[in-house]
């Protein structure tokens, strides 16, 4: 047993930072013990031994030693025993509402992802142009439900701390695709949500040159710590730090760089 639930994660990870979010606004950042996993390492025995042989992070282990896993399902359950007010709604329809928003979020991380991970130039519109139609979708949903906005309801919630790690992730598209909503009406009340979202003082766990430096293996279509051909070391290795890295090439279709070329080595 524990004194405290330990959470196995990647630091870098979207859905680890949906619970250092919630921590952070119940202001209560020591309430779980964040255990690092380098995912370009083979797992430790004994958390697969946890986990029964799966290795998606986080995991959360409780105090009692059972174990929780899908980020959704360990958010929910750390907003409802951890101290504080609670990020979901409690009227039913408020809650219903922001469920229904939060279901969006699957489909959007993939089309962000898949979209990053391509690696035919000729299929890059086909991508960005599934992204922009579920950020149409968005903008639609809030638009019916919060007009004003900017957040669902009058505070950064539950929806807000799911959908939040997604967008800052998102920078990668920024930078290795040029991609950037469109301006105009379709575009304005989902780009006030994603905009107030990430100025969110609770939200700052990561920030652009992180992810860019971080990530840019899935831009030549490697994730998950996976080697890239002729490389030796992923982006994702703890070290060197990644401040002390140069920013890597923006054109993803000319071929991966190097390991030096990324200071890797």
């Amino acid at each position: 047993m524990t004194e405290r639930p330990i959470v196995y994660h990647i630091p870098v990870c979207p859905f680890s930072q949906r619970l250092e979010i919630l921590l952070a606004l119940r202001g209560t950042p020591d309430a779980v013990e964040f255990r690092v996993v380098d995912i370009t390492k083979p797992r430790d025995p004994e958390l697969l031994r946890k986990t029964r042989g799966t290795t998606a992070l986080p995991v959360l282990e409780t105090a009692e030693g059972r174990i929780l896993k899908e980020s959704l399902v360990i958010l929910r359950y750390l907003d409802e025993v951890l101290p504080g007010g609670p990020l979901r709604r409690a009227n039913p329809f408020d809650h219903a509402v922001e469920s229904m928003l939060i279901a969006r979020e699957g489909p959007f991380t993939t089309a962000g992802y898949l979209f990053v991970l391509n690696q035919d130039r000729d299929q890059r519109e086909a991508h960005r142009d599934k992204l922009l139609g579920l950020y149409r979708d968005i903008d639609g949903f809030l638009s019916e439900h919060s007009p004003e906005g900017p957040f669902l309801f009058g505070e950064f919630g539950l929806a807000e701390a799911v959908f939040t790690p997604m967008f800052k992730r998102f920078w990668f598209l920024d930078y290795y695709e040029d991609f950037s909503l469109p301006e105009g009406p379709e575009y304005d009340r989902v780009r006030r949500w994603r905009t107030a979202c990430m100025a969110h003082p609770g939200t700052d766990q990561v920030c652009e040159e992180e992810i860019v430096k971080l990530y840019y293996d899935y831009a030549v279509g490697a994730g998950n710590g996976a080697l890239v051909d002729g490389r030796s070391v992923s982006s994702f290795a703890f070290e060197p730090h990644w401040r002390d890295r140069p920013m890597p090439p923006r054109d993803k279709y000319a071929g991966s760089a190097s390991d030096a070329d990324l200071g890797l080595v």
